[in-house]
């Protein structure tokens, strides 16, 4: 949730979907295996999506993060953080990580720590990784600092990887460039993952729509991984809902 909330609200902007009604609120924060989270998403009508050239990432100015624990000692989510700025700090001295520790009412039904990290570049693009605790009496126990280290990776991989679209919302992206009027859409991401080469499959089923896709070397874009430029044509699809009155 807390990806979704850095990550996915800020493009669905850049598609036109905005206002101050678009937002996710974490009422209670749920631990697998037995849950209880709550939330509350709250997004605005809009009756067509906006067309997008979002082909420069620019490079990193900041990180942010979360750290939460759930019915666990409080210490577990500074102790995450003081491992994740470890490896940060090397990189970037602008980094900020919050801790987010519920109890009580507020804390779901299973124990659980976590944490999620962007990275924020000058043009806009939010790169993301997250990382939670094993479920309660299942796989081996994580420890703090462990899972700390192991998230600031992901999300130095994540940068590595580039693009204007992190891995995890690169579907994301997709179908809102699908959904959009008949004009053209530029999107760069990173290598494409395994879901995402699925999706593109189902894009073809359900919308008879292809994508050009064009492989930018390291060389062209000056770091990282290799890079593919997607680029569509909207089916102009629109939204016919009515007010109720």
């Amino acid at each position: 949730v807390d990806v979704l909330k850095a990550t996915a609200l800020p493009l669905l902007k850049k598609f036109g979907i905005d206002g101050e009604s678009l937002d996710i609120k974490i009422s209670r924060r749920g631990m697998p295996p037995k849950g209880g989270g709550e939330i509350l998403f709250a997004c605005p009508v809009r009756k067509v999506l906006q067309p997008v050239q979002f082909t420069d990432p620019g490079k990193i100015k900041r990180i942010r993060g979360t750290a939460y624990s759930v019915r666990v000692s409080p210490q577990m989510a500074n102790r995450m953080v003081e491992s994740a700025r470890g490896i940060l700090n090397k990189f970037l001295p602008d980094i900020y990580i919050y801790t987010d520790h519920m109890k009580g009412v507020s804390s779901g039904k299973s124990p659980g720590f976590g944490m999620c990290l962007t990275a924020e570049t000058i043009n806009g693009t939010i790169l993301s990784a997250e990382l939670a605790s094993n479920p309660q009496g299942q796989g081996a126990a994580v420890l703090p600092e462990e899972l700390g280290q192991n998230c600031a990776k992901l999300l130095l991989e994540e940068v590595y990887r580039g693009g204007c679209v992190d891995s995890t919302n690169q579907s994301l992206a997709l179908l809102l460039m699908t959904l959009g009027q008949r004009d053209v859409s530029k999107v760069l991401l990173g290598p494409l993952s395994p879901y995402t080469i699925e999706f593109l499959r189902h894009l073809r089923s359900f919308f008879q729509i292809m994508f050009k896709i064009e492989t930018k070397t390291p060389e062209e874009e000056h770091m990282g991984g290799e890079k593919v430029l997607m680029t569509c044509v909207g089916i102009g699809f629109c939204n016919l809902s009515k007010t109720i009155r």
